[in-house]
């Protein structure tokens, strides 16, 4: 049998949960599809072959989008009870977006799995993200448009997304293992598992990716390979980071005014790397800004006029001011656009 297709044996999981063993606790979570069942089954085993383990909460997140969603939690939470694991249901409660629907139930389900970790007290988050997850992550940001970072693709752990609380970690312990290794270990087992339409449904971009990578992998793009480019693309990012800081450490030394400005020398400036000086204007601009992320491609624009411009320039990125002369490039925040400015002075004059 093809080694993608061997169920994982048990001494493999104790080295995939390697280094949560002193944790207070971990939450699984689990919709009850074929990778995070097998998530469930193989923490539970893991538990049980070491000397000390976590607490385990498997947390099903029931985002009402079809009518067998309920029907699905309780198939989980009856499987965790015959694994010795506790287990929570919590729902996606309100109206449901008609666009964007599943970046919204991924938001959604973040925050609710934030919420249970909180309540018991937990700082670790894990999902069952495989190998074929981030090849597809990779190709879903090539398509996107995203740059080094997000070519890197995802990381074993992270900050959780989509939550208020910098404390609370996502590990994805699977990120090596093929999809298929899981799927045989639930066959072996004799468990069976949620086959989600939605995953299949040509309306959602990422399952119209999923339907040509079959082919994409007859080309060489397997999601071995993809996976292994993003290894790589995220060892480059930690190098460019580093120059980043040292440069803007050189250039302008900290702590930054809240507001700016940040002045760094034009001369200076203009002989960094392209990447590191892109950069660095990106974080000058998202430190004295106040209208949210930096746009990339803006970002580009804004960083090419300032390496053409003859003299002097002046922009706005973000809420921040962008002035350049001889001397230096300096960015602040910028003031109050005119119309915003009239607004607030009319609302003044009707409060008096």
């Amino acid at each position: 049998m093809p080694t993608a297709e061997r169920a994982v044996r048990t001494d493999e999981a104790i080295a995939l949960f390697s280094g949560l063993e002193n944790l207070p606790g971990l939450v699984l979570a689990v919709s009850g599809g074929p990778d995070s069942t097998a998530l469930l089954v193989l923490a539970a085993r893991w538990a049980k072959a070491v000397r000390r383990a976590p607490k385990l909460l498997a947390v099903t997140v029931d985002h009402a989008l079809r009518a067998q969603s309920a029907g699905e939690a309780a198939a989980v939470k009856r499987l965790a009870r015959r694994l010795g694991v506790s287990h929570r249901t919590l729902n996606w409660r309100g109206k449901k977006p008609k666009s964007g629907l599943q970046e919204a139930a991924r938001g959604a389900r973040y925050r609710l799995l934030a919420q249970a970790a909180r309540e018991a007290g937990y700082d670790h988050v894990l999902t069952a993200h495989t190998l074929d997850d981030q090849a597809e992550t990779v190709l879903f940001r090539l398509a996107r448009g995203s740059g080094l970072a997000g070519l890197s693709g995802m990381a074993y752990a992270a900050p959780l997304p989509d939550s208020d609380e910098s404390s609370l970690f996502l590990v994805r312990p699977f990120l090596g293992l093929p999809k298929a290794r899981l799927i045989a270990t639930l066959a072996a087992a004799g468990i069976a598992y949620t086959d989600d339409p939605t995953n299949r449904d040509p309306r959602f971009f990422r399952a119209r990716l999923r339907a040509v990578m079959p082919a994409l992998a007859k080309e060489g793009l397997d999601p071995r390979g993809l996976s292994r480019l993003a290894m790589r693309l995220r060892r480059a990012e930690g190098t460019i980071e580093f120059a980043v800081a040292a440069a803007g450490a050189a250039l302008a030394p900290g702590p930054w005014p809240e507001r700016g400005p940040i002045a760094f020398p034009t001369v200076s400036f203009a002989a960094l790397p392209a990447e590191v000086g892109l950069r660095l204007l990106g974080r000058a601009v998202a430190h004295s800004g106040d209208e949210g992320p930096v746009e990339l491609g803006k970002l580009e624009a804004l960083y090419d006029s300032l390496r053409q411009a003859p003299a002097r320039l002046r922009r706005t990125l973000a809420g921040a001011l962008v002035t350049l002369d001889a001397e230096r490039l300096t960015v602040e925040r910028a003031p109050p656009r005119r119309s915003l400015a009239i607004r607030k002075n009319r609302n003044r004059r009707f409060t008096k």
